[in-house]
């Protein structure tokens, strides 16, 4: 089963969801603003992703700006600050099996499809 982590409010998010819609993949949706995956999560989708903590992190968002930019920090504070604010988190990522992609743009996830 495919696993998408979605938020509703976001454009790139939803275009990820309707493109899995639109091919008739049955799929889990995780709301992860209302369900924030827990460190382990979090770790386990960066190593499906194949990139650091760093690559996941929105770096546009206030809460970065504000909280962690410039700053020296491991990658367990990266994954700590995400956990913390969930808003952080590049989305929309779609997961199957071992394997994750960030769906920007949408057609990237055809990757996992295949």
């Amino acid at each position: 089963m495919i696993k998408i982590y979605h938020n509703p409010r976001c454009r790139k998010s939803r275009e990820g969801l309707e493109f899995l819609e639109n091919a008739g993949v049955p799929h889990e949706v995780v709301r992860y603003l209302d369900e924030v995956p827990s460190k382990e999560e979090l770790k386990t989708i960066i190593g499906y992703l194949g990139i650091s903590p760093g690559e996941l992190v929105r770096k546009n968002e206030a809460i970065w700006k504000e909280n962690y930019k410039g700053k020296s920090l491991s990658d367990e504070d990266i994954v700590e600050a995400m956990v913390q604010n969930p808003k952080l988190i590049e989305r929309p990522i779609i997961i199957k099996d071992n394997k994750a992609v960030i769906g920007r743009p949408a057609d990237k996830i055809s990757i996992l499809l295949s």
